[in-house]
């Protein structure tokens, strides 16, 4: 199978599982919002979830993705050691999440005065259970990915965000409230823990095992430092401001906030597919000496998510109001602007789903390393101040700012490995942005008749067939080629 095919059938395989994933979470996201819970305790739910993202920060490091990178380098060239190198991580994992969940048992009271919520000390609790098992499901994900096995890992993520949305929807329908929520987070975890255990068994027992020494389990530790350091980083950008916005307003702006940014990732589909599938193939390239074509990939990659994800940023802006009061109702109005606002993250964060991983497998964690900690800790100063001005479009705003700076640096570092055509990369966005302009002119006027969900529906299809017409005519898509690579 030739690097092109390969690349193609893990982007059709993840990209498939994400539809279902995201097709699943935004109608959780819909339910709880607009029938099952109040904006406070959906606020709340989701700050108990963020706050064990946070926790669960010690429990992962960063051992899964430098074991990933191990085995999609060993699974080639030395085989035998594959064994080795997942005994020794998922030790060193399980070890972790125990010492993590006394940790959150013990400091469950703290947490809940600090942010003056009682209900905080029995939702963490319960937060433990879900803890441990998306901890290991995780790992599993990551592992999958070194494999090159991306479909195993579309697998048991189709099955974990189905079950959620069937257990959270009936347990918190049912009377269970935020509690039954937590719940149906635990029952899918469960499930996606158990099927990637038997799917990763198989795995392992597929390689004889020659063993290991004590040079490369240090090897693996040393690559999960700058990997443990940019996945923590990237958690306080993704979890630490909804902390913050309820320390510093309240529930319901953090049900605002929460559900804005939950919008914003919901269009991360197809990049998140598509830079899942890709990055293994970047180290794959180093290995063989290949950089010029690991160049022009990525290049190719980065023309198709500024077609895509620069029109979507304009739509977001222009649709945000209505769309929010329609699917949602008047009592997430306030959600609005910071939709809006985060209509400029889903651009950066498109740009870095097919970056960051890549880096990664290139052996380039330590670069990211700084470049994501450097930004974090900037985004945690800049929400301390924009969020008591501001409030949750404050919090937005830092995001934004941050998350941007962190792009570019990504890019920079991608070029210095790679070193890449930037004026093919300029003239992909230049047309991108035309193309966004041509739509958002057509969307501004029709904009006003959205009164309705099918009105708003009839307005978003208008836009979507502007954008294909202006996508194929500047030549950035050619429909017969993008037929061809679909079936």
């Amino acid at each position: 199978m030739s690097v092109t095919d390969r690349i193609i059938g893990g982007f059709k395989a993840t990209f498939g599982a994400r539809i279902v994933s995201n097709v699943a979470n935004g109608l959780l996201m819909l339910v709880l919002a607009r029938a099952l819970l109040s904006p406070d305790e959906y606020g709340l739910l989701f700050l108990v979830i963020s706050i064990l993202a946070i926790f669960q920060l010690g429990a992962d490091l960063g051992i899964a993705r430098s074991a990933a990178r191990y085995v999609s380098d060993r699974k080639e060239s030395d085989p035998s050691t594959v064994p080795f190198i997942l005994r020794t991580s998922l030790r060193y994992r399980l070890v972790l999440i125990g010492i993590v969940a006394v940790g959150i048992v013990l400091g469950r009271e703290v947490i809940a005065d600090v942010l003056g919520n009682p209900e905080l000390s029995s939702l963490l609790l319960v937060g433990v259970i879900y803890l441990a098992f998306e901890s290991v499901y995780s790992y599993y994900l990551a592992i999958f990915q070194g494999f090159n096995r991306v479909d195993l890992s579309a697998t048991i993520e189709i099955i974990n965000n189905v079950a959620r949305l069937l257990f959270v929807v009936g347990l918190t329908a049912i009377g269970l409230g935020v509690v039954g929520a937590l719940m149906g987070y635990i029952v899918g975890a469960i499930l996606g823990f158990v099927v990637g255990s038997a799917l990763l068994y198989r795995q392992y027992v597929s390689y004889e095992d020659g063993g290991g020494d004590r040079s490369l389990r240090n090897r693996i530790l040393r690559y999960s430092v700058p990997l443990t350091a940019t996945h923590s980083a990237s958690i306080i950008d993704r979890r630490v401001d909804t902390v913050l916005v309820a320390y510093f307003v309240n529930p319901v702006a953090v049900s605002y906030y929460v559900l804005a940014k939950q919008i914003s990732e919901f269009v991360m589909v197809p990049a998140s597919s598509l830079g899942f599938s890709v990055s293994p193939t970047y180290g794959e390239q180093k290995a063989n000496e290949s950089l010029d074509r690991a160049a022009r990939i990525y290049e190719t990659t980065l023309q198709y998510v500024f077609l895509l994800y620069v029109p979507a940023a304009v739509g977001v802006l222009l649709v945000a109001k209505p769309a929010i009061t329609l699917l949602f109702g008047s009592d997430y109005t306030g959600a609005a602007p910071v939709l809006q606002v985060f209509g400029v993250y889903i651009v950066f964060q498109a740009v870095t789903k097919v970056t960051t991983n890549g880096l990664d497998y290139l052996g380039r964690a330590n670069a990211r390393a700084v470049a994501k900690g450097t930004t974090s800790v900037t985004n945690v100063g800049l929400n301390v101040v924009l969020i008591p001005l501001y409030g949750a479009t404050g919090a937005a705003a830092a995001t934004v700012i941050t998350f941007g700076a962190y792009t570019l640096a990504n890019l920079y570092v991608m070029h210095r490995e790679l070193s890449l055509d930037f004026v093919r990369i300029g003239r992909s966005f230049g047309l991108a942005t035309a193309i966004a302009a041509g739509m958002g002119i057509t969307v501004v006027f029709l904009v006003p008749y959205a009164s309705n969900i099918p009105a708003l529906v009839g307005v978003i299809g208008v836009g979507v067939a502007v954008w294909g017409v202006l996508a194929t005519l500047s030549g950035m898509v050619d429909p017969s080629e993008a037929i061809a690579n679909l079936t």
